[in-house]
């Protein structure tokens, strides 16, 4: 059974750098042919998808989002991280990871609660 578990702070300060982690257990980030994704839902929105690095190592980004988010991987922790530069309170949002094959999601994190406040 695979788990995906996020962590990382709660609140950020507006103009700080974001940054959650994901960390996997039961199969490995490397296997072929998995999608590591993140994906957030601000208050009252529905779900966005920010990135995804690939078993490969590639990495996808939203284009709305690209300029501001870093997708990067430790293999040796089993563990991809997230960093979302230049927040505003407009990145308030509960924030998963999850794991996509090529037509579904099927594994996602229990998701965390960000707020970029002051």
């Amino acid at each position: 059974q695979v788990q995906l578990q996020e962590s990382g702070p709660g609140l950020v300060k507006p103009s700080q750098t974001l940054s959650l982690t994901c960390t996997v257990s039961g199969g490995s980030i490397t296997t072929n042919y998995y999608y590591w994704s993140w994906i957030r839902q601000p208050p009252g929105k529905g779900l966005e998808w920010m990135g995804a690095i690939a078993y490969s190592g590639s990495t996808y980004y939203s284009p709305s989002l690209k300029s501001r988010t870093s997708i990067s991987r430790d293999t040796s922790k089993n563990q991809f991280t997230l960093q979302l530069s230049s927040v505003t309170p407009e990145d308030t949002a509960v924030y998963y990871c999850a794991r996509a094959q090529p037509n579904e999601y099927d594994y996602w994190g229990q998701g965390t609660q960000v707020t970029v406040s002051s």
